[in-house]
């Protein structure tokens, strides 16, 4: 991938992980829950700065998982 397009890929993902924050932090779920979403986002974040591509594939299926009410158990 040329520079321009890997600059862009990055700006796009993290616009998406800022929004995805945002959501999980409006979610109304148990604490448990929240914090597992929020450990997921942290680790795509983590990846984005190894392989952003794969992070941002991960990200897409975070974000069709939190469209669909899908959620990890959380501690309780």
């Amino acid at each position: 991938m040329d520079n321009d397009g890997q600059l862009e890929l990055y700006a796009a993902v993290a616009v998406r992980l800022k929004e995805a924050h945002t959501r999980v932090r409006a979610l109304q779920v148990p604490e448990g829950v929240r914090m597992a979403l929020t450990r997921k986002l942290l680790v795509i974040t983590a990846a984005a700065k190894h392989d952003l591509a794969g992070a941002a594939r991960r990200l897409d299926r975070f974000t069709a998982d939190l469209d669909e009410g899908r959620f990890p158990e959380g501690e309780r």
